[in-house]
Protein backbone atom coordinates (compact mmCIF):
# COMPACT_ATOMS: atom_id res chain seq x y z
CA UNK A 1 0.00 0.00 0.00
CA UNK A 2 2.75 2.31 0.78
CA UNK A 3 4.20 1.84 -2.76
CA UNK A 4 1.14 2.72 -4.27
CA UNK A 5 0.43 5.98 -2.53
CA UNK A 6 4.46 6.72 -3.34
CA UNK A 7 3.60 6.03 -7.53
CA UNK A 8 0.54 8.21 -7.31
CA UNK A 9 1.98 11.25 -5.55
CA UNK A 10 5.08 10.76 -8.36
CA UNK A 11 2.56 10.93 -10.94
CA UNK A 12 0.75 13.87 -10.15
CA UNK A 13 4.66 15.82 -10.12
CA UNK A 14 5.31 14.36 -13.65
CA UNK A 15 7.29 17.05 -15.59
CA UNK A 16 6.63 15.89 -18.99
CA UNK A 17 8.85 16.15 -21.66
CA UNK A 18 7.48 18.04 -24.58
CA UNK A 19 6.69 16.61 -27.54
CA UNK A 20 9.41 18.07 -30.79
CA UNK A 21 6.94 19.75 -33.14
CA UNK A 22 7.72 21.33 -36.51
CA UNK A 23 5.19 23.51 -37.94
CA UNK A 24 5.30 25.14 -41.52
CA UNK A 25 2.86 25.97 -43.68
CA UNK A 26 2.63 25.62 -47.78
CA UNK A 27 1.71 28.28 -50.54
CA UNK A 28 -1.78 26.86 -51.02
CA UNK A 29 -2.67 27.58 -47.20
CA UNK A 30 -1.71 23.43 -46.02
CA UNK A 31 -0.24 23.46 -42.48
CA UNK A 32 1.71 20.80 -41.74
CA UNK A 33 2.56 19.50 -38.35
CA UNK A 34 5.45 16.78 -37.92
CA UNK A 35 6.76 14.93 -35.06
CA UNK A 36 10.21 12.84 -35.82
CA UNK A 37 9.90 9.41 -33.64
CA UNK A 38 12.57 6.96 -34.87
CA UNK A 39 12.02 4.74 -32.55
CA UNK A 40 9.36 1.78 -33.97
CA UNK A 41 8.98 1.29 -37.96
CA UNK A 42 5.15 2.79 -38.43
CA UNK A 43 3.75 6.09 -39.61
CA UNK A 44 0.55 7.80 -38.56
CA UNK A 45 -0.81 9.90 -40.76
CA UNK A 46 -3.55 12.37 -39.85
CA UNK A 47 -5.55 14.81 -42.24
CA UNK A 48 -7.46 17.63 -40.37
CA UNK A 49 -10.49 19.15 -42.22
CA UNK A 50 -12.14 22.74 -40.35
CA UNK A 51 -15.33 21.11 -41.34
CA UNK A 52 -17.90 19.64 -38.97
CA UNK A 53 -21.55 18.69 -38.35
CA UNK A 54 -21.69 22.67 -37.51
CA UNK A 55 -21.38 23.60 -41.08
CA UNK A 56 -23.94 21.20 -42.70
CA UNK A 57 -25.92 23.78 -45.06
CA UNK A 58 -28.84 24.53 -44.08
CA UNK A 59 -31.72 21.28 -44.70
CA UNK A 60 -29.16 19.16 -45.26
CA UNK A 61 -27.66 18.13 -42.24
CA UNK A 62 -25.69 15.21 -41.67
CA UNK A 63 -23.41 16.20 -44.88
CA UNK A 64 -19.95 15.83 -43.17
CA UNK A 65 -20.87 12.59 -41.81
CA UNK A 66 -21.72 11.36 -45.53
CA UNK A 67 -17.90 13.24 -46.46
CA UNK A 68 -16.51 11.20 -44.06
CA UNK A 69 -17.85 7.83 -45.93
CA UNK A 70 -17.41 9.61 -49.59
CA UNK A 71 -13.78 10.07 -49.12
CA UNK A 72 -13.34 6.50 -49.41
CA UNK A 73 -14.78 6.51 -52.77
CA UNK A 74 -13.08 6.62 -55.71
CA UNK A 75 -10.92 9.71 -57.18
CA UNK A 76 -9.58 10.34 -60.44
CA UNK A 77 -6.57 7.85 -59.64
CA UNK A 78 -7.35 5.49 -57.40
CA UNK A 79 -10.52 3.38 -57.63
CA UNK A 80 -12.95 2.59 -54.70
CA UNK A 81 -11.68 1.20 -51.40
CA UNK A 82 -8.41 2.33 -52.79
CA UNK A 83 -7.33 3.37 -49.48
CA UNK A 84 -7.83 -0.02 -47.72
CA UNK A 85 -6.00 -1.73 -50.25
CA UNK A 86 -3.10 0.47 -49.05
CA UNK A 87 -3.32 0.23 -45.76
CA UNK A 88 -5.27 -3.06 -44.52
CA UNK A 89 -3.14 -5.18 -46.74
CA UNK A 90 0.34 -3.72 -45.41
CA UNK A 91 -0.77 -4.55 -42.01
CA UNK A 92 -2.10 -0.99 -40.84
CA UNK A 93 -5.79 0.56 -40.73
CA UNK A 94 -7.25 3.47 -41.63
CA UNK A 95 -10.70 5.28 -40.18
CA UNK A 96 -12.42 8.29 -40.07
CA UNK A 97 -14.72 10.82 -37.89
CA UNK A 98 -16.80 13.64 -38.03
CA UNK A 99 -17.27 15.68 -34.98
CA UNK A 100 -19.20 18.80 -34.86
CA UNK A 101 -16.31 20.82 -35.60
CA UNK A 102 -13.87 18.67 -37.67
CA UNK A 103 -13.96 15.92 -39.57
CA UNK A 104 -10.62 13.43 -39.59
CA UNK A 105 -9.06 10.72 -42.02
CA UNK A 106 -6.06 8.79 -40.54
CA UNK A 107 -4.06 5.72 -41.44
CA UNK A 108 -1.15 3.49 -39.32
CA UNK A 109 1.15 1.99 -41.54
CA UNK A 110 4.88 0.74 -41.46
CA UNK A 111 6.94 3.62 -42.06
CA UNK A 112 8.20 2.42 -45.48
CA UNK A 113 4.60 2.96 -46.94
CA UNK A 114 4.58 6.85 -46.09
CA UNK A 115 5.00 8.11 -49.99
CA UNK A 116 2.21 6.14 -51.09
CA UNK A 117 -0.23 7.53 -48.36
CA UNK A 118 0.91 11.01 -48.97
CA UNK A 119 -0.28 10.73 -52.61
CA UNK A 120 -3.46 9.29 -51.29
CA UNK A 121 -4.09 11.82 -49.10
CA UNK A 122 -3.32 14.59 -51.71
CA UNK A 123 -5.67 12.91 -54.51
CA UNK A 124 -8.51 12.38 -52.42
CA UNK A 125 -8.49 16.22 -51.08
CA UNK A 126 -9.16 17.37 -54.41
CA UNK A 127 -9.69 14.63 -57.37
CA UNK A 128 -12.50 12.68 -55.25
CA UNK A 129 -15.85 11.46 -57.66
CA UNK A 130 -18.85 12.67 -56.39
CA UNK A 131 -20.80 10.63 -58.60
CA UNK A 132 -24.70 9.58 -58.48
CA UNK A 133 -23.82 5.94 -57.50
CA UNK A 134 -21.10 6.73 -55.10
CA UNK A 135 -23.45 9.47 -53.47
CA UNK A 136 -26.52 6.99 -53.20
CA UNK A 137 -24.40 4.12 -51.73
CA UNK A 138 -22.96 6.15 -48.92
CA UNK A 139 -26.21 8.50 -47.92
CA UNK A 140 -27.65 5.01 -46.99
CA UNK A 141 -25.01 4.02 -44.78
CA UNK A 142 -25.45 7.45 -43.02
CA UNK A 143 -29.21 6.84 -42.93
CA UNK A 144 -28.62 3.71 -41.71
CA UNK A 145 -26.10 4.74 -38.76
CA UNK A 146 -29.00 6.77 -38.07
CA UNK A 147 -31.61 4.48 -37.39
CA UNK A 148 -29.41 1.93 -35.39
CA UNK A 149 -27.90 4.76 -33.84
CA UNK A 150 -30.75 7.10 -32.85
CA UNK A 151 -34.21 4.81 -33.64
CA UNK A 152 -33.23 1.46 -32.76
CA UNK A 153 -31.60 1.59 -29.09
CA UNK A 154 -33.60 2.50 -25.94
CA UNK A 155 -31.75 5.88 -25.13
CA UNK A 156 -30.82 6.76 -28.42
CA UNK A 157 -33.36 9.45 -29.21
CA UNK A 158 -32.26 10.68 -26.11
CA UNK A 159 -28.72 11.35 -26.55
CA UNK A 160 -29.70 12.82 -29.89
CA UNK A 161 -32.06 15.20 -27.92
CA UNK A 162 -29.02 16.60 -25.88
CA UNK A 163 -28.52 18.94 -28.76
CA UNK A 164 -31.51 19.23 -30.41
CA UNK A 165 -33.02 20.58 -27.63
CA UNK A 166 -30.77 22.18 -25.73
CA UNK A 167 -29.38 24.45 -28.63
CA UNK A 168 -31.44 27.52 -29.23
CA UNK A 169 -30.12 28.72 -32.15
CA UNK A 170 -26.73 27.57 -33.06
CA UNK A 171 -26.23 24.30 -35.51
CA UNK A 172 -24.78 22.55 -32.92
CA UNK A 173 -28.80 22.11 -32.07
CA UNK A 174 -28.47 19.59 -35.84
CA UNK A 175 -25.83 17.29 -34.22
CA UNK A 176 -23.80 15.23 -36.61
CA UNK A 177 -25.48 12.07 -37.76
CA UNK A 178 -28.11 14.05 -39.47
CA UNK A 179 -31.72 12.99 -40.16
CA UNK A 180 -33.43 10.94 -42.52
CA UNK A 181 -35.74 13.16 -44.21
CA UNK A 182 -32.89 15.91 -44.98
CA UNK A 183 -30.57 13.10 -46.08
CA UNK A 184 -33.50 12.20 -48.55
CA UNK A 185 -33.87 15.96 -50.07
CA UNK A 186 -30.02 15.79 -50.66
CA UNK A 187 -28.97 15.80 -53.97
CA UNK A 188 -25.29 14.56 -55.80
CA UNK A 189 -24.65 18.63 -56.99
CA UNK A 190 -25.46 19.53 -53.24
CA UNK A 191 -22.23 17.40 -52.00
CA UNK A 192 -20.28 18.11 -55.15
CA UNK A 193 -20.52 21.93 -54.00
CA UNK A 194 -19.83 20.74 -50.13
CA UNK A 195 -16.81 18.55 -50.96
CA UNK A 196 -15.80 21.85 -53.61
CA UNK A 197 -16.08 24.64 -50.34
CA UNK A 198 -14.65 22.47 -47.73
CA UNK A 199 -12.33 20.01 -49.12
CA UNK A 200 -9.04 22.42 -49.42
CA UNK A 201 -5.82 22.33 -48.66
CA UNK A 202 -6.36 25.94 -46.69
CA UNK A 203 -8.97 24.51 -44.75
CA UNK A 204 -6.49 21.12 -43.46
CA UNK A 205 -3.82 20.17 -41.34
CA UNK A 206 -1.39 17.76 -42.42
CA UNK A 207 -0.32 15.30 -39.44
CA UNK A 208 2.44 13.26 -39.62
CA UNK A 209 4.16 11.38 -36.64
CA UNK A 210 6.54 8.53 -36.25
CA UNK A 211 9.68 6.93 -38.31
CA UNK A 212 10.73 9.54 -41.32
CA UNK A 213 13.38 11.62 -42.25
CA UNK A 214 12.06 15.40 -41.84
CA UNK A 215 13.96 16.17 -44.99
CA UNK A 216 12.41 13.12 -46.98
CA UNK A 217 9.06 14.20 -45.62
CA UNK A 218 9.01 17.61 -46.22
CA UNK A 219 10.43 16.85 -50.17
CA UNK A 220 6.88 14.24 -50.32
CA UNK A 221 4.72 16.79 -48.70
CA UNK A 222 5.80 19.69 -51.52
CA UNK A 223 5.69 16.97 -54.48
CA UNK A 224 1.94 15.62 -53.82
CA UNK A 225 0.44 18.11 -51.62
CA UNK A 226 2.79 21.53 -52.57
CA UNK A 227 1.38 21.26 -56.12
CA UNK A 228 -2.47 21.85 -55.22
CA UNK A 229 -3.44 25.36 -56.35
CA UNK A 230 -4.66 27.67 -53.51
CA UNK A 231 -7.94 28.13 -54.36
CA UNK A 232 -10.04 31.32 -54.94
CA UNK A 233 -12.75 32.16 -52.79
CA UNK A 234 -13.36 32.49 -48.97
CA UNK A 235 -14.27 29.43 -46.94
CA UNK A 236 -17.87 29.98 -45.34
CA UNK A 237 -17.32 30.35 -41.45
CA UNK A 238 -20.61 29.70 -39.21
CA UNK A 239 -21.66 33.06 -37.78
CA UNK A 240 -24.45 32.32 -35.55
CA UNK A 241 -23.81 33.38 -31.84
CA UNK A 242 -25.75 30.72 -29.30
CA UNK A 243 -27.80 32.99 -27.14
CA UNK A 244 -26.91 32.93 -23.28
CA UNK A 245 -29.26 30.09 -21.28
CA UNK A 246 -30.85 32.87 -18.55
CA UNK A 247 -34.17 29.95 -18.03
CA UNK A 248 -34.67 27.09 -17.22
CA UNK A 249 -36.09 24.83 -19.76
CA UNK A 250 -37.89 21.72 -19.17
CA UNK A 251 -39.54 18.46 -21.62
CA UNK A 252 -41.42 15.76 -21.68
CA UNK A 253 -40.12 13.48 -24.11
CA UNK A 254 -40.94 9.61 -24.64
CA UNK A 255 -39.29 6.93 -26.72
CA UNK A 256 -40.77 3.20 -28.01
CA UNK A 257 -39.01 0.89 -26.32
CA UNK A 258 -37.73 2.40 -22.81
CA UNK A 259 -37.35 0.21 -20.31
CA UNK A 260 -36.75 2.53 -17.55
CA UNK A 261 -37.27 6.24 -17.01
CA UNK A 262 -33.98 8.58 -17.63
CA UNK A 263 -33.09 12.10 -16.83
CA UNK A 264 -31.04 14.77 -18.89
CA UNK A 265 -29.90 17.98 -17.14
CA UNK A 266 -27.89 20.30 -19.43
CA UNK A 267 -25.73 23.17 -19.00
CA UNK A 268 -23.67 25.53 -21.47
CA UNK A 269 -20.08 24.87 -21.36
CA UNK A 270 -16.94 27.41 -22.23
CA UNK A 271 -15.33 27.41 -25.35
CA UNK A 272 -12.79 24.67 -25.70
CA UNK A 273 -9.65 26.76 -25.47
CA UNK A 274 -11.02 28.42 -21.85
CA UNK A 275 -9.10 28.12 -19.11
CA UNK A 276 -11.77 26.18 -16.79
CA UNK A 277 -11.56 23.51 -19.27
CA UNK A 278 -9.25 21.46 -17.29
CA UNK A 279 -10.97 22.10 -13.89
CA UNK A 280 -14.26 20.71 -15.47
CA UNK A 281 -12.26 17.64 -16.70
CA UNK A 282 -11.20 17.15 -13.36
CA UNK A 283 -15.36 17.61 -11.64
CA UNK A 284 -16.35 15.35 -13.96
CA UNK A 285 -13.95 13.10 -13.26
CA UNK A 286 -14.63 13.03 -9.34
CA UNK A 287 -18.63 12.85 -10.46
CA UNK A 288 -18.88 10.41 -12.91
CA UNK A 289 -15.32 8.78 -12.93
CA UNK A 290 -15.90 4.82 -12.50
CA UNK A 291 -17.65 3.03 -9.53
CA UNK A 292 -15.68 5.05 -6.96
CA UNK A 293 -17.01 8.52 -8.01
CA UNK A 294 -19.55 10.26 -6.11
CA UNK A 295 -22.83 9.84 -8.62
CA UNK A 296 -22.21 5.67 -9.20
CA UNK A 297 -21.28 6.06 -5.14
CA UNK A 298 -25.08 7.48 -4.39
CA UNK A 299 -27.20 6.70 -7.74
CA UNK A 300 -26.82 3.45 -8.16
CA UNK A 301 -24.89 1.80 -5.01
CA UNK A 302 -26.72 3.33 -2.71
CA UNK A 303 -30.41 4.66 -3.45
CA UNK A 304 -30.15 1.78 -6.14
CA UNK A 305 -32.30 4.08 -8.87
CA UNK A 306 -29.94 4.24 -11.38
CA UNK A 307 -27.90 1.62 -13.38
CA UNK A 308 -26.26 4.80 -15.07
CA UNK A 309 -25.37 7.99 -13.76
CA UNK A 310 -22.50 10.02 -16.00
CA UNK A 311 -21.66 13.78 -16.48
CA UNK A 312 -20.75 14.45 -20.22
CA UNK A 313 -18.38 17.00 -21.42
CA UNK A 314 -18.75 18.05 -24.79
CA UNK A 315 -16.56 21.04 -25.32
CA UNK A 316 -16.49 22.22 -28.61
CA UNK A 317 -15.02 25.14 -29.79
CA UNK A 318 -17.96 27.57 -30.00
CA UNK A 319 -19.16 26.57 -26.99
CA UNK A 320 -20.69 22.86 -26.15
CA UNK A 321 -22.52 21.48 -23.29
CA UNK A 322 -22.68 19.86 -20.27
CA UNK A 323 -24.64 16.69 -19.31
CA UNK A 324 -25.70 14.81 -16.69
CA UNK A 325 -27.05 11.74 -17.54
CA UNK A 326 -29.38 9.33 -15.54
CA UNK A 327 -30.39 6.17 -16.85
CA UNK A 328 -33.09 4.65 -14.26
CA UNK A 329 -32.89 1.44 -12.42
CA UNK A 330 -36.68 -0.30 -11.17
CA UNK A 331 -36.12 2.19 -8.51
CA UNK A 332 -35.77 5.05 -10.76
CA UNK A 333 -38.10 7.88 -11.71
CA UNK A 334 -37.52 10.98 -14.33
CA UNK A 335 -38.13 13.11 -10.86
CA UNK A 336 -35.55 11.21 -8.33
CA UNK A 337 -33.21 10.94 -10.96
CA UNK A 338 -33.16 14.79 -11.07
CA UNK A 339 -33.21 15.33 -7.34
CA UNK A 340 -30.35 12.87 -6.70
CA UNK A 341 -28.43 15.05 -9.00
CA UNK A 342 -29.20 17.61 -8.10
CA UNK A 343 -28.37 17.30 -4.30
CA UNK A 344 -25.00 15.84 -5.76
CA UNK A 345 -24.29 18.85 -7.12
CA UNK A 346 -24.81 21.21 -4.52
CA UNK A 347 -22.59 19.16 -2.72
CA UNK A 348 -19.29 19.63 -4.34
CA UNK A 349 -20.78 23.51 -4.71
CA UNK A 350 -21.10 24.01 -0.91
CA UNK A 351 -18.55 21.85 0.15
CA UNK A 352 -16.17 21.54 -2.43
CA UNK A 353 -14.00 18.23 -2.63
CA UNK A 354 -11.62 16.47 -0.66
CA UNK A 355 -7.22 16.53 -1.77
CA UNK A 356 -8.00 12.73 -1.96
CA UNK A 357 -10.58 13.25 -4.92
CA UNK A 358 -9.19 15.82 -6.52
CA UNK A 359 -5.38 13.64 -6.13
CA UNK A 360 -7.10 10.77 -7.78
CA UNK A 361 -8.62 12.52 -10.59
CA UNK A 362 -5.76 14.31 -11.58
CA UNK A 363 -3.64 11.06 -11.70
CA UNK A 364 -6.12 9.57 -13.83
CA UNK A 365 -6.37 12.20 -16.75
CA UNK A 366 -2.79 12.61 -16.15
CA UNK A 367 -1.92 8.93 -16.73
CA UNK A 368 -4.31 8.73 -19.94
CA UNK A 369 -2.60 12.19 -21.63
CA UNK A 370 1.12 10.01 -20.80
CA UNK A 371 -0.33 6.58 -21.86
CA UNK A 372 -1.28 8.57 -25.29
CA UNK A 373 1.95 9.28 -26.02
CA UNK A 374 3.67 5.89 -26.15
CA UNK A 375 2.45 5.32 -29.99
CA UNK A 376 3.04 7.37 -32.98
CA UNK A 377 -0.99 7.17 -33.67
CA UNK A 378 -1.60 8.02 -29.79
CA UNK A 379 0.56 11.53 -30.46
CA UNK A 380 -0.80 12.73 -33.60
CA UNK A 381 -4.28 12.35 -31.72
CA UNK A 382 -3.25 14.59 -29.39
CA UNK A 383 -1.78 16.57 -31.76
CA UNK A 384 -5.01 17.25 -33.97
CA UNK A 385 -7.16 17.92 -30.30
CA UNK A 386 -4.62 20.48 -29.74
CA UNK A 387 -4.95 21.77 -33.40
CA UNK A 388 -9.02 21.82 -33.40
CA UNK A 389 -9.63 22.46 -29.78
CA UNK A 390 -7.30 25.10 -29.00
CA UNK A 391 -6.08 26.13 -32.63
CA UNK A 392 -2.71 25.47 -31.87
CA UNK A 393 -0.77 22.45 -32.18
CA UNK A 394 1.76 22.83 -29.22
CA UNK A 395 -0.55 23.19 -27.00
CA UNK A 396 0.00 19.49 -26.25
CA UNK A 397 2.40 19.94 -24.31
CA UNK A 398 1.11 21.91 -21.81
CA UNK A 399 -2.12 19.26 -20.97
CA UNK A 400 -0.34 18.01 -17.94
CA UNK A 401 0.92 20.84 -16.53
CA UNK A 402 -2.83 22.30 -16.89
CA UNK A 403 -3.83 19.63 -14.99
CA UNK A 404 -1.44 19.37 -12.50
CA UNK A 405 -2.04 23.05 -11.49
CA UNK A 406 -6.06 22.68 -11.00
CA UNK A 407 -6.88 23.39 -7.41
CA UNK A 408 -9.83 22.27 -4.63
CA UNK A 409 -10.75 25.74 -4.86
CA UNK A 410 -11.04 25.89 -8.96
CA UNK A 411 -13.44 23.01 -8.89
CA UNK A 412 -15.44 24.51 -6.58
CA UNK A 413 -15.35 27.49 -8.12
CA UNK A 414 -16.31 26.15 -11.79
CA UNK A 415 -19.13 23.93 -10.18
CA UNK A 416 -20.97 26.90 -9.08
CA UNK A 417 -20.23 29.28 -12.56
CA UNK A 418 -21.27 27.30 -14.98
CA UNK A 419 -24.00 24.90 -13.03
CA UNK A 420 -26.81 26.91 -12.23
CA UNK A 421 -30.50 26.42 -11.80
CA UNK A 422 -31.41 29.70 -14.84
CA UNK A 423 -28.76 27.76 -17.73
CA UNK A 424 -29.91 24.06 -17.90
CA UNK A 425 -32.39 22.12 -19.56
CA UNK A 426 -33.98 19.43 -18.17
CA UNK A 427 -35.39 16.55 -20.36
CA UNK A 428 -37.31 13.60 -18.68
CA UNK A 429 -37.27 10.50 -21.27
CA UNK A 430 -40.21 7.84 -20.54
CA UNK A 431 -41.88 5.06 -22.21
CA UNK A 432 -44.70 6.29 -24.99
CA UNK A 433 -47.86 5.59 -24.19
CA UNK A 434 -49.79 2.67 -26.19
CA UNK A 435 -52.27 4.78 -28.74
CA UNK A 436 -55.62 4.83 -28.15
CA UNK A 437 -57.29 1.63 -28.95
CA UNK A 438 -53.88 -0.32 -29.37
CA UNK A 439 -53.97 -3.78 -28.26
Amino acid sequence: MVAMLASTAVVAQLNVPPINIKERTLANGLRVVSVEDNSNPTVSIHVWYDVGGKNDPPGRSGFAHMFEHMMFKATKNMPNEKMDRLTEDVGGFNNASTWPDFTNYYEVVPSNYLEPLLWAESDRMVNLNVDEKNFASEREVVKEEYRQGVLAPPYGKLYWLLDDLTFQKHPYKRGVIGNLDELSAATRADAEAFYKTYYRPDNAVLIVVGDFEQKQLDAWVDKYFGRIPKPTGKIPRVTVTEPEWTTERRFNETGPRVPFPATAVVYRAPRSNRADIPALRIAAAILSGGESSRLYQSLVRDQQIAQEADLDLELNTEGGRISFIGIGSEKGTSENLEKAWLAELKKMQDGGVTAKELEKAKNGLIADAIRGRETNDGKAILIERAVAYQGDPKAVNSVVSRLQAVTANDVKRVMNQYFKNNNRVVIYYNQAKPAEGAK
